[in-house]
């Protein structure tokens, strides 16, 4: 385990809650102390942790790799931060970008043309981990010219299908 001082300190608060809330069982500071003392690290690591991953959106970011991506799609979120940062699909073409990604899942809807814009492609990404998650994530690939331009992540709502839909 490596000490930082994010974990020193959520460890002092813990202590100190668990130390006033002993406090007022009984009066013997030195007891209340020794028991505080012992069950800070056990607290902190049964209760606190648990909680604070449950509730935060905290994910891995891992760099781009063409056989992850294919082979996980619902960890997708994870690699296109990076993708993003260092335009590792910018300036490819579609046959380059279909090579490393698949085939698109599907395409951007064109109102002005009333059909399905080939230069849009769409891949999902996955969930993003936490308890309170309520959007997927989506990344959309423009392509100028037939090469790859801008890379636009966004989210849209979770839903699922029901038996009636079908």
């Amino acid at each position: 385990m490596i000490i930082t001082p994010v974990l020193v300190v959520f460890l002092v608060i813990v202590f100190v809650l668990l130390f006033l809330f002993l406090k007022t069982v009984d009066k013997r500071n030195w007891l209340v102390f020794i028991i505080s003392l012992v069950l800070t690290p056990i607290v902190y690591f049964y209760v606190v942790y648990p909680f604070i991953n449950i509730v935060s959106s905290y994910h891995h970011q891992k760099y781009f790799d063409a056989e992850a991506w294919e082979e996980k799609p619902a960890l997708r979120y994870e690699m296109i931060d990076s993708t993003i940062e260092t335009d590792t699909l910018i300036g490819l073409t579609k046959p380059q970008v279909k090579s490393l990604l698949g085939e698109a899942e599907w395409l951007t809807w064109n109102d002005a043309i009333k059909a399905h814009n080939p230069d849009r492609w769409n891949y999902g990404l996955g969930i993003e981990p936490g308890a309170f998650t309520e959007e997927k994530s989506n990344v959309e690939i423009l392509f100028e010219n037939g090469k790859v331009s801008a890379l636009r992540p966004y989210t849209e709502p979770i839903t699922f299908e029901t038996i009636e839909d079908k």
